[in-house]
């Protein structure tokens, strides 16, 4: 009884529009005062949950998004990717999911992402002759593609919370990130030859190649934090760090968009956000803490198993579990409520851990495009002054798109384990 007086308090608190962390914590509160538990375990598991060096990349992963973004590197990857891709039909798309997967390679947050080229590209794409809601929706979908290409803000808590390594992850996340990117691109193509959208005149190879020249010192960011891991230099925690300290060289000192003037900002602006974020995390871990001490994982696995056995069959039921819950619930907080049980279920039939963690982020990157509460939806449309609904049933064709490569990375393990296999050895 009050596991079902748990849920249905967050689940109210959900549909009211409360915060996803308040919703956690007041629904977790609840059920202790109804079990008559001490509220004393309420800051012992808040800690628990955030004590975990790997944790620490998140404030600096958020940090390196934030100086990008005042110190013009996000404009410059913005400019590259146009002139390397504007002159084909519907180039402005093309270039923002190029710009968008140059950008989440580095800053590893979706919404971040959305923020940062939604301010540029949706303007920019309606003055040039496209729909404002394809614009939105090509922003809000591509955005999806930063926390899977390396390195990933959700893949660190899933690391967190499962021992399984970070490093791998972030390598298995590549290719996926880069089909899913493909793909999108195959789909604005399509969408642009269709709709008649224009294109950009071409580029002079010289004017190229100084774009590319002007984008070389935000292009190598994502080549040393993925060298520095993979090549043992330093940890995802310190790549964080590293990042932060580039970012902060080169939007003051080469692109000159960053003073210290406006670093007081950033770091308010950081530390609300990664606050915010460990705050969901530690709340989370409370919730998720109740659902282990009431067998709910247990109940979930035995549920799921109960109807077959077959890999190829549960992941299939574990797919459509993440999109449901991806559609209701923010990323961070579904992974923390469900992959340690969901991971346990997959590798219980055989599936590799690092292979469901990639599943996982992909279903719940998803979600962040599917109503209700699909979060890059609500920025895009801010953006765009537009009706969250109409961006949605412009996104649609995105999200057809993004299923179909979820499926392949699904059922086509070498699409994600062929590259930390390679580099890192087999497990």
């Amino acid at each position: 009884m009050e596991v079902i007086i748990l849920f249905s308090v967050f689940l109210i608190l959900l549909l009211v529009g409360m915060p996803i962390a308040f919703a956690l914590g007041i629904a977790s509160m609840s059920y202790l005062l109804m079990e008559g538990i001490s509220l004393t375990i309420v800051p012992q598991r808040m800690y628990a949950g955030i004590d975990t060096f790997v944790l620490l990349c998140i404030p600096g992963f958020v940090l390196a998004g934030n100086l990008m973004n005042v110190g013009n590197i996000t404009e410059h990857i913005v400019r590259f990717s146009n002139a390397l891709l504007g002159h084909i039909r519907g180039g402005l798309g093309l270039a923002n999911v190029g710009g968008s997967m140059i950008f989440g390679g580095i800053s590893g947050t979706a919404v971040a992402d959305s923020a940062s080229i939604g301010s540029v590209m949706i303007p920019g794409m309606a003055r040039s002759g496209y729909d404002k809601p394809f614009a939105a929706a090509v922003t809000a979908a591509s955005s999806t593609v930063g926390p899977i290409i390396p390195p990933s803000v959700p893949m660190i808590i899933a690391g967190s919370l499962s021992g399984i390594s970070v490093g791998r992850m972030f390598l298995a996340g590549a290719v996926p990130g880069l089909l899913m990117g493909l793909a999108m691109m195959i789909t604005v193509y399509i969408l642009a030859v269709r709709r008649g959208y224009p294109k950009e005149k071409r580029v002079p190879v010289l004017q190229l190649l100084r774009e590319a020249k002007t984008a070389f010192w935000a292009l190598l960011m994502t080549v040393i934090i993925l060298y520095g891991i993979i090549g043992g230099f330093f940890t995802p925690t310190e790549a964080s760090i590293v990042a932060s300290l580039y970012a902060l060289v080169v939007g003051m000192y080469v692109y000159k968009g960053l003073t210290w003037r406006k670093l007081p900002g950033i770091l308010v602006d950081t530390v609300l956000t990664s606050s915010a974020l460990l705050l969901m995390v530690g709340l989370a871990n409370l919730f998720g803490w109740i659902l282990t001490s009431e067998q709910i994982p247990q109940m979930i696995a035995t549920l799921i198993l109960s109807i077959s056995e077959n890999p190829l069959i549960v992941l299939l039921i574990l797919n459509l579990i993440l999109l449901f819950v991806g559609a209701f619930m923010e990323t961070i907080a579904a992974l923390i409520i469900l992959f340690p049980a969901l991971v346990g279920v997959a590798t219980g039939v055989g599936v590799d851990p690092v292979h469901f963690a990639v599943i996982a982020v992909l279903n719940l990157m998803i979600g962040l495009t599917t109503p209700p509460v699909g979060v890059c939806l609500f920025v895009v449309a801010g953006i765009g002054k537009l009706p969250m609904l109409t961006v949605a049933r412009a996104i649609v064709p995105f999200l057809l798109c993004n299923l179909a490569v979820l499926m392949l990375v699904t059922y086509v393990p070498a699409i994600s384990l062929w590259l930390p296999n390679l580099l890192m050895g087999s497990n």
